[in-house]
C-alpha cells in the first residue's frame, strides 16, 4: 500500500522551493510496463511468504486457496474502481483527489482530509507488517535470535529504511523495475523448488468437513481469509498515485491495475499450492515451528538444501527490505502532496530545505510503523493486518466505491476514457467484500477489537478536521471550496473521448484494461 516518490525532482537543477499549494510539474514518463511494475512491487513483498500459513491456519487446512481466490475477485473488482477514477483524473495523489472531487459538494474537505489521517495509520501499519516477516525470515538464518533481539533488529530496519530516505530519492520508477525483476526472480525460483517435489496427496487431502458451508466457523475463517488475500493484494492502486506522472494515464494506469492483479493471482496461487505439496499443512499450524515462520525457506530446504534454502531465504530478505524501502518512499508523499494543495496540516507540506523530502510524514510514518510492529510482535501478525484493513475499508475503500457513482451523477460530462465493465456490478462485488473484511474483524481477530481501535482512530480524524478546519476557515467555518479541475481539462494529454454532454464520442476508442 503506498505509492513511490509522486513529487520527486529530475533533473541535476538546483530545485525551486515548493510552497504550500503551489502546484509542481510533472512530467508523464512512466510507461505501461513500469507502471505495471510499480503495482506488482508493491503487491509482492513478504506478503504471501508469511500469510501462507496463516490462510492455512485460519482455514483449517489446504482449502486455504479458497481465500486467495476470493482475495483475488475483490481485489480485481475493486481495481476497476481505480480504473475509472483514476482515468479520469490523473494526478498526483491518488485517493485524497478522487474524494476530494467526488464530495466537496457536501462535506468540503473532510473526506480527503479523512483519508489522509487513516493513510497515515494503514500506511506504516502495512510497512510494519513486512518488517514483522522480514525478522521471521531472517530467524531461519539466526536460530539462535531471542525475541529481544528480533525486536531491536525490527527496529533498527525501520530506522535504517528512515534514514535512507533522508537524502533526495531520484529514478524511483528504474528503480522499481528492477526491484519488481528481482522478485520475479525470486517467487519463479520458490515456485519451481516446490513444483519439482510435487506430492498432490499433501496438496489436495482436506480435513473432514472443510468445505461444510452450513458451519459459521466455515464463514469466520472465510472472512479471515478474504481479509489476508486482500491484504496481500493490496498494492493494486499504487501507480495511481503517480497519475501525473504515466502517459497516456487513460489507457495505462486501467491496464497496469488488471494486468497487476491477474499477474499476482498467479503467482500467489502457483505459490501456495506448491508450498502445500511440499510441507504439510499440519506442521503450519503449530505456531512454534518453523513451517509457521518461513514456510518458504523450510520447502527449500526440503527440495535444493539447506544452501539453496539460505541464499533464497536472503534474496526474500532483500526484496522485503526494497518493498519497505519504496513502500514508505511513496507513502511518506500521500500526506505531503495533499497538505501541498491545502487538504491537510501545512507543517506536512515542508520539504528538506537540501533535499527536498517531506520531513514530518517521513518521520511520522516511521514512529507509527515501529509501533505497529512492537504491538504485531507481542500479539501477532493477524493482529497488524485486521488493524490496517478496518481503519483503511472505512475511508479509502467504501468511499473510493460511493465516490464512482457520485461523479457520475455530479459531473457527468468528466472525460472518462475508461468505464467501469458492466457497472455497477464490479462496485456491487468489491462493496460486498469490504463489508464481509469489516463486519468479520472482530470475529477474526478475538480479543484485538479492530473494529474499535478503527472507530476511535476515524473519530479522531474528525476531529482533528474540525480543528484543522477552524484554523484554516474553511468548510464548515467558511464556505466549500468547489474545484471541478478534471472536469475541465486538468490531467489531459490526450484528445478527449467524452463530448459535453457526458456521452462517449461514437469515433473515439474507448480505453480498456485488455
Amino acid at each position: 500500500m503506498g505509492d513511490p516518490a509522486a513529487d520527486a525532482q529530475h533533473g541535476p537543477q538546483k530545485p525551486e522551493p515548493v510552497v504550500p499549494g503551489q502546484r509542481v510539474a510533472f512530467v508523464r514518463r512512466i510507461g505501461l510496463f513500469q507502471a505495471t511494475a510499480i503495482n506488482m512491487s508493491q503487491m509482492c513483498g513478504i506478503g504471501p511468504f508469511i500469510t501462507i500459513p496463516l490462510m492455512v491456519e485460519v482455514f483449517g487446512g489446504p482449502q486455504a486457496v479458497i481465500g486467495f481466490l476470493a482475495g483475488a475477485l475483490v481485489a480485481l473488482a475493486d481495481g476497476l474502481v481505480w480504473a475509472e477514477l483514476g482515468a479520469a483524473m490523473p494526478g498526483a495523489g491518488g485517493s485524497y483527489v478522487y474524494l476530494r472531487q467526488a464530495f466537496q459538494y457536501r462535506t468540503g474537505k473532510l473526506m480527503p482530509f479523512l483519508f489522509v489521517w487513516t493513510a497515515m495509520l494503514f500506511i506504516p501499519l502495512a510497512m510494519a507488517s513486512g518488517v514483522y516477516g522480514f525478522v521471521q525470515y531472517l530467524g531461519f538464518l539466526w536460530p539462535d535470535m531471542t525475541p529481544t533481539q528480533g525486536d531491536m533488529t525490527g527496529l533498527a530496519l525501520i530506522v535504517l529504511v528512515v534514514a535512507l530516505l533522508w537524502r533526495r530519492v531520484e529514478n524511483i520508477a528504474r528503480i522499481t523495475a528492477v526491484l519488481w525483476g528481482v522478485m520475479i526472480v525470486c517467487t519463479a525460483l520458490v515456485i519451481i523448488a516446490a513444483f519439482t517435489h510435487f506430492d498432490a496427496d499433501l496438496a489436495f487431502t482436506y480435513p473432514d468437513g472443510a468445505f461444510d458451508l452450513s458451519k459459521s466457523t466455515f464463514w469466520i475463517g472465510f472472512a479471515a481469509g478474504l481479509t489476508i488475500g486482500v491484504y496481500d493484494y493490496g498494492g493494486y492502486g499504487t501507480a495511481a498515485y503517480l497519475g501525473a506522472e504515466i502517459k497516456n494515464p487513460g489507457r495505462t494506469l486501467p491496464r497496469a491495475i488488471v494486468f497487476s492483479i491477474l499477474g499476482i493471482m498467479a503467482i500467489y496461487l502457483l505459490l501456495q499450492i506448491g508450498i502445500l505439496g511440499v510441507v504439510d499443512w499440519h506442521e503450519m499450524l503449530k505456531t512454534d515451528s518453523t513451517a509457521y515462520t518461513a514456510v518458504v525457506s523450510v520447502m527449500l530446504e526440503r527440495t535444493w538444501g539447506g544452501t539453496a534454502a539460505r541464499i533464497i531465504t536472503g534474496l526474500i530478505l532483500v526484496t522485503t527490505f526494497a518493498s519497505l524501502f519504496t513502500g514508505l518512499l511513496g507513502g511518506s508523499r500521500v500526506p505531503h502532496d495533499a497538505a501541498r494543495e491545502k487538504v491537510f496540516f501545512r507543517s506536512f507540506a515542508t520539504l528538506h530545505p537540501r533535499h527536498r523530502f517531506p520531513v514530518w510524514p517521513l518521520l511520522a510514518m516511521g514512529v507509527i510503523a515501529c509501533v505497529g510492529f512492537l504491538i504485531g510482535r507481542h500479539s501477532s501478525l493477524a493482529a497488524i493486518i485486521q488493524l490496517l484493513m478496518a481503519v483503511m475499508v472505512i475511508v479509502q475503500a467504501l468511499a473510493q466505491i460511493a465516490a464512482v457513482t457520485v461523479l457520475r451523477r455530479r459531473q457527468p460530462g468528466l472525460r472518462r476514457p475508461y468505464r467501469m465493465w458492466l457497472y455497477p456490478l464490479p462496485s456491487l462485488v468489491a462493496l460486498a467484500g469490504w463489508l464481509v473484511i469489516y463486519g468479520y474483524a472482530d470475529e477474526s481477530s478475538p480479543g484485538q477489537h479492530p473494529i474499535e481501535w478503527s472507530l476511535a482512530w476515524v473519530g479522531a480524524g474528525c476531529v482533528a478536521f474540525v480543528l484543522w478546519a477552524a484554523y484554516e476557515k474553511v468548510w464548515p467555518f467558511g464556505p466549500r471550496e468547489i474545484s471541478e479541475e478534471y472536469l475541465h481539462g486538468a490531467g489531459r494529454d490526450e484528445p478527449s473521448d467524452i463530448d459535453p454532454d457526458g456521452e462517449a464520442d461514437p469515433g473515439a476508442r474507448e480505453a480498456t484494461p485488455a
